[in-house]
């Protein structure tokens, strides 16, 4: 069994050969492979950022937003019942005025009726005390037998005749 160990012999020169060509690859691969991808790596971090930026932005205008939006439900709902309270206002308001106009024109009604009534009874009493004192000087002239003529008599038959009556 003999061994060749010629394979593996370590020389200097191929030692300092391989780390000089490493250390020259790693300059090249870091100048021409690392540098633009850090620096691709942070246009990506520096977009992200300015995305997660206009984001919180958005975020922070949709809460604004959303706040007017909620003051200006508000508003409205305040607004509405305040219509609604002045048209509830304004339709009882009226309403009075119309009950108190058909008020006035009942009573101007039972007024004119009462005036009426009156009027009518006026003329009733004055048609029966005509009727009365026609009767009763046509009484006076047949009990006294004789015809009354002067209107002086007339009077005094008629007023002794409601006197009587009274």
């Amino acid at each position: 069994m003999n061994v060749n160990f010629e394979f593996f012999s370590i020389e200097p020169s191929t030692i300092i050969g391989t780390v000089v060509n490493t250390l020259l690859l790693l300059l090249v691969v870091k100048k021409f492979l690392f540098e633009p991808v850090n620096k691709i790596l942070d246009e990506r971090k520096a977009q992200v950022s300015k995305t997660y930026e206009e984001a919180d932005r958005s975020l922070e205008n949709a809460h604004a937003m959303e706040t007017e939006y909620t003051e200006k439900l508000a508003n409205a709902k305040e607004e509405s019942a305040e219509i609604i309270r002045n048209a509830a206002k304004r339709a009882q308001d009226r309403s009075d005025e119309m009950i108190a106009d058909a008020k006035a024109q009942a009573q101007l009604i039972v007024d004119r009726a009462n005036a009426d009534i009156e009027r009518d009874r006026s003329k009733a009493i004055a048609s029966v005390r005509d009727e009365i004192s026609d009767i009763a000087v046509s009484i006076a002239e047949k009990v006294i037998g004789r015809n009354v003529s002067s209107d002086a008599e007339q009077d005094l038959l008629i007023n002794e005749f409601i006197d009587s009556i009274e």
